[in-house]
């Protein structure tokens, strides 16, 4: 019986959330050959194309970061090695507020201060984040700190949970979120209505009700909830709670005025791009 080794574990979890994990894995599947195969194909893939693969026009603005995170419809059970990832970027510095935090209150302010927005603008693009993440992919401290910021965050505002892998089951199915959050919008509640009560960042929010927008444009097509979850490159379990919300906003009339709302207000930012 090998013993367990905490450390090499982490290791492992980290190294799944890489860019070259999905490809070796994609690899090894797809060609049914062993790792070390995957590896070898991943050496020559670098070598023949990283001289043609520099900075794009679409690189990431400062302050933020892009990162591979765990798909947030993933049971909280299942080994982060086995999950679905999805790359997220992130806003770690907004700029000179976060510089007099840092320097009038120290680092420990800082990253209590972004952990909740970071953790819930990942779950806006579909992931969620882990200690792991936070400590070493985004603040560079250890765990235990990050695990203590937690800490000093749920005796400040007991009633803000903080959508981590690890809290799901605190703070409920992230499904539930959504839609929850959609259906304020549908009954008219303001963006500043909705942060109050559900303390999710305006860019979170606006994700979820621009995304409900796509899916209903869709579903009034006639597509069917495969074909929206697919175009739309969400969980067909969102788009089949989305498409309910839909159709009970429609039999409902305040709910269907600002359903129509929105749905005009898609159109017009659809034709800006």
């Amino acid at each position: 019986m090998s013993v367990r080794n905490p450390k090499q574990e982490e290791l492992r979890r980290l190294e799944s959330k890489t860019l070259d994990a999905p490809f070796k894995t994609a690899v090894q599947e797809g060609l049914n050959c062993s790792p070390f195969e995957a590896e070898a194909v991943l050496g020559v893939v670098r070598e023949v194309y990283s001289p043609f693969m520099g900075p794009s026009g679409e690189s990431i603005p400062p302050g933020r970061i892009s990162l591979v995170a765990i798909c947030a419809d993933e049971p909280a059970g299942k080994p982060v090695t086995e999950c679905q990832k999805r790359s997220v970027c992130l806003t770690v510095h907004r700029g000179p507020e976060d510089d007099r935090l840092m320097q009038s209150e120290g680092m420990a302010a800082f990253r209590q201060a972004r952990i909740v927005d970071l953790c819930q603008e990942a779950m806006s693009q579909g992931a969620l984040l882990t200690r792991e993440d936070l400590a070493y992919r985004i603040f560079f401290v250890n765990v235990r700190t990050i695990s203590r910021d937690l800490q000093i965050l749920r005796q400040a505002q007991p009633d803000a949970p903080v959508p981590l892998r690890s809290m799901m089951h605190d703070i409920g199915p992230v499904l539930t979120h959504r839609v929850r959050i959609v259906r304020l919008a549908l009954e008219g509640h303001t963006m500043t209505g909705i942060r109050e009560r559900t303390r999710h960042a305006a860019t979170a929010i606006a994700n979820y009700v621009s995304t409900f927008t796509r899916c209903a444009q869709l579903a009034r097509r006639d597509l069917q909830a495969g074909q929206i979850a697919f175009l739309l490159r969400r969980s067909r379990k969102l788009v089949e709670q989305y498409i309910d919300l839909l159709r009970e906003s429609e039999t409902d009339k305040n709910m269907a005025y600002h359903l129509a709302e929105l749905l005009r207000l898609g159109q017009v930012s659809g034709g800006k791009k």
